[in-house]
């Protein structure tokens, strides 16, 4: 008990700055401007999940500040990753309350009542930082499971709340690095494994058994699972959808030549998110159809301190997903390519939520949706601390984004399963 009464009073001093106070039982985090280290900060909300405390969200209150029960597991948690908090009494906290409730404020409260069951979908030789949802869970200290092709195919994502996907070609077109890299080691190899694990599931090309895991991940999201997927999974995966019963993959890629029909046998009553998008089928460009609209093309890296995306402002009380899902201390991010950096605008169902876009243009980065009893969500681009990411570079340390708003969305994506809309009282 010393130990302990020690760290408490130690991380009192250093984040309050003042005695401690035998009325304070609660603990603020503020995740607007004040906050040092936004990142880490939904760790120690994960993991007061995983020890069974509920917890308030405060959606758009001080950058979406989160409000805890006092305990000294919370408190040292706090200290060790150097997260600003505020210890603050049951009659400030009730006073926050009554400032977020009055129909007038853009401001609700979500209860956050159990920590999620992550799982990455990602091949065994992946490495941590190999996509940035990875990187920032390993970051945050927040826990995650990988499973691959044969683990989905069994059945085994019915075990978790949330699912990422990352740079996956669900196309089965590797990526469509074919004209770069197709003599490159690391292309080869990975073609070859993909080509071995296929023939070991029992289908005869790469494409016919990412479709079927394509389909057991639109099951798993049917029946009331979370996706969650960025850089080339998203529009390779509605792709995947359409084309369920179609050859859409060029010779190159795997030996025989596609259906000459393949652009109007596509179906999009099948998809998620996008709809009326056209294929690309040379091998030798490097995208699988319009709906990444490439601004790579256009723009050049000399733009980068100028190029952002805006995130939409969304109703708490009444929007309370997409409010949770934006979540952030500006509304203003920077923007970042990726195999797929952004979504034509002209291609997404009238169904789906568009929740961050660049301003003026048809580069939509941010969506939401709903499918069967469940929810996806695309974000556009690979890494959001690395403007052009290229295959070999190294990863990003986010030591030196501590307050990322790019990460923090993807961390608002972790959290969201485990929000319980808070009742009002009558």
């Amino acid at each position: 008990m010393l130990k302990k009464a020690r760290v408490f009073s130690l991380m009192f001093i250093i984040l309050v700055g003042m005695p401690v106070s035998t009325q304070a039982e609660k603990l603020l985090i503020p995740m607007d401007d004040a906050q040092k280290n936004h990142l880490k900060a939904y760790g120690i909300v994960y993991r007061a999940l995983q020890h069974q405390v509920s917890l308030d969200w405060l959606l758009n209150y001080r950058g979406g500040a989160f409000l805890l029960p006092l305990n000294d597991r919370v408190s040292e948690d706090v200290l060790l990753n150097d997260v600003s908090a505020q210890v603050i009494s049951d009659q400030q906290a009730l006073e926050i309350v009554a400032e977020i409730e009055p129909e007038h404020t853009n401001m609700a409260i979500m209860k956050l009542e159990k920590a999620p069951k992550i799982v990455v979908y990602v091949p065994p030789t992946n490495m941590p930082w190999d996509d940035a949802v990875t990187l920032v869970l390993t970051y945050a200290n927040i826990p995650y499971e990988t499973l691959w092709d044969k683990e989905v195919l069994q059945g085994k994502l019915n075990d978790y709340d949330w699912l990422h996907v990352h740079h996956e070609d669900f196309t089965g077109q590797y990526g469509k690095f074919y004209s770069a890299y197709r003599f490159a080691p690391w292309y080869m190899r990975q073609k070859r494994q993909s080509e071995q694990l296929a023939v070991e599931l029992g289908f005869t090309k790469v494409s016919q058994a990412k479709k079927a895991v394509a389909r057991m991940i639109r099951d798993y999201v049917g029946n009331g699972g979370f996706m969650f997927a960025m850089c080339s999974a998203p529009d390779s995966y509605d792709i995947a959808l359409a084309a369920e019963t179609v050859d859409i993959v060029p010779k190159e890629f795997d030996g025989d030549p596609i259906d000459p029909n393949a652009q109007q046998k596509l179906n999009f009553e099948l998809t998620f998110a996008f709809e009326n998008f056209e294929l690309e089928t040379n091998p030798l460009k490097y995208k699988k159809s319009n709906i990444d609209i490439s601004p790579i093309l256009t723009r050049s890296a000399t733009n980068e301190q100028n190029d952002y995306f805006t995130l939409f402002e969304f109703s708490a009380k009444y929007d309370p997903v997409p409010t949770m899902l934006t979540q952030c201390h500006t509304k203003l991010i920077k923007n970042f390519y990726g195999q797929t950096t952004a979504f034509n605008k002209d291609l997404i169902k009238s169904s789906v939520v568009i929740m961050g876009e660049k301003h003026d243009s048809k580069e939509v980065k941010y969506i939401h949706g709903n499918y069967g009893r469940g929810q996806f969500c695309f974000y556009g681009g690979h890494d959001p601390e690395d403007y052009q990411h290229m295959v070999g570079e190294p990863p990003t340390d986010l030591e030196l984004h501590k307050t990322s708003p790019g990460y923090r969305l993807i961390l608002n994506n972790v959290l969201f399963p485990a929000a319980k809309k808070k009742k009002k009282k009558t």
